[in-house]
């Protein structure tokens, strides 16, 4: 159901003190009376947002005061509101692994999520396996990353393949993307989780911010579980 009353929207401001990862807003169905209350909400507070699925149309109807304060991305169509995230000050450790170009939007809304928490990465765009070569002459780089996160629709091929081949921590994005019974994602999706290389985790359909989320905590988790690491591990993921 789409609420009609901005009164109706309340926002988990304190979600980043639990688990380290702040809310997203997901504006796909808000209004934009929504919208405009939940920018003025963080803009009183001084606090940052992600917002995800918000359209370009969507995007350009906002009222102009927001203009300024919002880093938007039509690929990915995800916006960053308030202070620009931080650049990296570590090597990547997240390799996202890209079957196709038209597959390139969900990865983009990948990395977009990372950046938006100062976490680097790395893609590798069109490396499908309908062109194994393609793939396998970037594996020995793809498999030095800490995590890979594997997008690919259709036959969803390509975190099979992965899975037999590097170590990391693997997460898979089945994409939309495809003819007949491909079904929007669904054979995709259900390719994966037949998938019968082990360790494979699977997120939903076209879902770019929900993997690089499953990224975000795996990295925190790593840095949490090093020997006297545990100072570190209280600031990762916590830029306000």
């Amino acid at each position: 159901m789409i609420l009609d009353s901005a009164a109706d929207v309340r926002l988990d401001f304190d979600r980043r003190r639990r688990t380290g990862l702040e809310e997203a807003v997901f504006a796909e169905g808000k209004t934009l009376d929504q919208l405009e209350a939940i920018l003025v909400m963080a803009h009183d507070r001084g606090s940052r947002l992600l917002l995800t699925r918000l359209s370009p149309e969507k995007c350009a109807s906002l009222s102009p005061r927001w203009s300024s304060s919002l880093d938007y991305c039509a690929v990915s169509r995800t916006a960053f509101f308030g202070r620009l995230p931080d650049a990296p000050d570590e090597p990547a450790e997240v390799a996202i692994v890209v079957a196709g170009s038209s597959d390139v939007s969900v990865a983009r809304e990948a990395e977009r999520t990372l950046a938006y928490y100062g976490a680097g990465c790395q893609r590798f765009v069109d490396v499908g396996v309908a062109g194994l070569w393609r793939l396998t002459e970037r594996i020995c780089e793809i498999s030095r990353f800490t995590v890979v996160i594997a997008v690919a629709g259709m036959d969803a091929a390509l975190p099979t393949v992965l899975g037999g081949l590097v170590p990391s921590v693997l997460v898979a994005v089945p994409t939309s993307v495809g003819y007949g019974v491909a079904a929007g994602g669904s054979t995709a999706l259900n390719a994966i989780l037949a998938s019968c290389a082990s360790g494979i985790a699977v997120v939903n359909i076209d879902n770019g911010y929900g993997a690089a989320c499953v990224a975000l905590r795996v990295l925190r988790t790593a840095k949490t579980a090093l020997p006297g690491d545990a100072g570190r591990a209280e600031k990762s993921f916590t830029r306000s």
